[in-house]
């Protein structure tokens, strides 16, 4: 067994050559000990890193290739951090001093010259990968090393404020808050600002020095310390004592005066209650002439100490004492600080909850890779790798069971990433690089429903990240109802940052279709197909509803002389007359209006008006009635009922339009009339006629004469 194979199982190259013949040959010399990712240009070796990222141990890199070159890669590689893990051999017949030196500079680790050697390639390849591996070994353990050691100073540094914290006869969780109040406060100033030129480090340290900002208690007698009741002047004078006392312990260590954490910690232990205005102590500094690491600190501790009960106050809200401080009830701070404040006082409730050694330890832990990386992904161990890669191969052999779209995208670098059968599906590559500029990915779903969705994964947070959304995407030439259920990824840092989604698109054209047609048929009459009298009176209502000063009409038609008709040719042609009816009733009225069929040869109009109800009333009612169907005229009574006149709700203008209704009916058919409260009915006489003679019936029970 070689000492490749020692080190790892089936490590993985990917060649970047716009050859085929190149890759051909490299792919021969090294696929007996490695597996071989191929890409035949830039952009397809930058997709080929973003979607197998960790798994990939070596480059090997083209210079000279369409689309984007080596160079291009290599800068790619850089911007988005993935040089520093995943080293890069160039390949190139070009021995030009300039390429080399522009090669080394963007972090390749060696070069391969053409025409190929095989056992030069073999023992490049496999020196390059062991040395990586090595400086990944090398690295977690430094890692794990400087956390232990900084875990055991902040456990030392914690037990000697407690020391102090118990004698004050304080809570045991004013050290633990001060450090997370330090820490959220930072984080937000070198956000808004770089004037302190504070680094991460810087954070870490100062945070980590908080604890002692009250050291100096130590010194204070206990009466004073622990007086439930208002200080005298004297004891006040004895406790103010305290930040020198603190400072001068720090300064008088026989070594470690250079260590950041020392100098940090003097500058709070002796500044943390000055103040901005220059009416603090011991040194009346005023401004920015106070530490920075002061300034924080005293905010802090002001803030814990209102939120705090002590045996001389109750504890105040959060809320109350973030306007305390803010309305300058609590001494001057930095005005930046207080936008600070203002910008993270909704999150300080949360940290604080959340707050404990094992949570500090762990953002620990995280700034220690920081550090050792420079940007903010943590390095990997060998078993993170496993893990990530059994994660991996999971959700690929899942993938594969199921025909569904799934895809992952990312903000940094914008890219997607689909699932097999849903690249075939989508017809798109697995990989695409920034998708909001693919016209191939923009054809598929249009640009609001992209932005829709897009605005509706941002508005979530880390606590509820998922979202349902439904929309058409456009498959094999036809639109095709999807519903995409997406979970947001929001980074750790604070405030959290979208990063990106996961989810999967299922198709649901068929369901809905049916449930349309389900829709359809519960709402409309399935002979003449207007909509039918539960469903206008659902919509009516709204109507009303969403507009209740408008000015509404409801009219209730009847058709004369139906029982004849069904009497005299047979129930299948009085069908025929009411589907006749029903599209002159829809060739009457206006797209906004509504028609529906009551029940039998009762029909109803609902509409709105504005002043002239007479005219369009008489309008509808002589474009449905008067008509023939065969040798059948048509004859309608009307009867309506306008909101001026009734109360506006559905069931009171349906109730009066019958009423009117019955009046016409009563009073020899054939035309229309108003409902009136003295129930007079007002309308036009139309002249009707019975369809088989001019003698007129008394009601629609009786035939008409034949």
């Amino acid at each position: 067994m070689n000492a490749l194979t020692q080190t790892a199982n089936r490590q993985t190259i990917l060649i970047v050559d716009d050859s085929e013949m190149n890759r051909a040959i490299l792919a021969d010399m090294l696929g007996n000990e490695f597996d071989i990712l191929e890409a035949e240009n830039g952009l397809e070796g930058v997709a080929m890193l973003q979607k197998h990222g960790p798994e990939i141990s070596l480059v090997l890199l083209d210079i000279v290739m369409p689309e984007m070159d080596g160079f291009g890669v290599l800068n790619m590689m850089n911007k988005y951090h993935w040089i520093e893990d995943i080293p890069v051999i160039m390949i190139s017949a070009e021995r030009g001093s300039s390429h080399i030196e522009r090669a080394f500079e963007l972090g390749i680790t060696d070069f391969i010259w053409r025409p190929f050697d095989a056992l030069i390639v073999r023992h490049r390849v496999v020196n390059t990968i062991l040395l990586y591996a090595k400086q990944k070994k090398l690295t977690a353990m430094v890692a794990e090393q400087i956390f232990e050691k900084e875990h055991r100073s902040s456990l030392m540094i914690d037990i000697l404020s407690h020391i102090v914290e118990f004698r004050n006869g304080e809570s045991g969780m004013h050290v633990q808050h001060v450090h997370t109040l330090t820490e959220t406060l930072l984080k937000v100033v070198i956000q808004k600002t770089d004037k302190y030129h504070l680094s991460q480090t810087d954070i870490t340290v100062i945070s980590t020095a908080s604890a002692l900002h009250d050291v100096g208690k130590i010194a204070i007698p206990e009466e004073v310390l622990n007086k439930p009741g208002r200080l005298t002047d004297e004891e006040f004078a004895i406790m103010k004592t305290h930040s020198l006392v603190g400072a001068n312990m720090l300064e008088a260590l026989p070594s470690y005066q250079d260590e950041p954490l020392v100098r940090f910690a003097y500058q709070i232990c002796r500044w943390h209650h000055e103040r901005w205005d220059g009416r603090g102590y011991p040194d009346g500094l005023k401004g920015d002439e106070i530490p920075i690491s002061a300034q924080i600190v005293a905010l802090a501790d002001v803030y814990d100490a209102l939120t705090s009960q002590r045996v001389y106050k109750p504890a105040f809200s959060h809320e109350k004492a973030v306007s305390m401080i803010l309305n300058g009830e609590c001494g001057t701070f930095n005005p930046l600080l207080m936008d600070c404040l203002r910008d993270c006082a909704d999150d300080i409730p949360r940290a604080l909850d959340g707050d404990s050694f094992e949570e500090r330890s762990r953002r620990e832990l995280q700034n220690v890779a920081r550090e050792l990386h420079k940007h903010e992904e943590l390095t990997a161990s060998e078993r993170t790798l496993e893990l990530l890669e059994h994660e991996r191969m999971k959700y690929s052999f899942f993938a594969s069971l199921t025909q569904e779209i799934q895809f992952e995208y990312t903000v940094t670098p914008s890219s997607l990433i689909l699932s097999t059968w849903g690249a075939e599906r989508l017809g798109l590559p697995e990989v695409l690089m920034d998708p909001y500029q693919s016209m191939e990915a923009n054809a598929i779903i249009n640009a609001a429903d992209r932005d829709s969705l897009a605005d509706t994964l941002h508005s979530t947070t880390p606590g509820n990240p998922v979202v349902t959304y439904d929309c058409k995407l456009h498959l094999g030439g036809e639109d095709r109802w999807h519903r995409i259920i997406a979970r947001a990824s929001w980074s750790s840092e604070e405030p959290p940052r979208y990063t990106g989604c996961i989810g999967k698109a299922l198709d649901t054209h068929s369901s809905r279709l049916q449930m349309e047609h389900l829709e359809q048929e519960a709402s409309h009459d399935a002979l003449t197909g207007l909509i039918n009298r539960a469903y206008a009176r659902k919509r009516i209502a709204e109507r009303l509803a969403d507009r209740p000063t408008g000015r509404y009409a409801l009219a209730i038609l009847d058709l004369d002389y139906f029982k004849s008709a069904n009497d005299t040719y047979g129930h299948m042609f009085g069908d025929q007359v009411l589907k006749f009816l029903a599209e002159r009733m829809r060739r009457s009225i206006r797209g906004g209006d509504i028609a529906a069929r009551v029940g039998g040869d009762e029909f109803l109009i609902f509409l709105e008006y504005k002043d002239d109800l007479e005219s369009t009333i008489e309008g509808i009612y002589n474009r449905v009635s008067g008509g023939v169907y065969e040798d059948f005229k048509i004859s309608v009574s009307m009867g309506v009922a306008s909101t001026e006149i009734v109360d506006g709700d559905y069931e009171t203008l349906f109730r009066c339009a019958d009423e009117a209704l019955y009046v016409v009916k009563n009073s020899g058919k054939g035309h229309y009339s108003y409902y009136q409260k003295e129930h007079a009915p007002v309308g036009a006489d139309i002249s009707a006629v019975s369809p088989i003679d001019s003698e007129e019936t008394k009601h629609d029970s009786e035939e008409a004469p034949k």
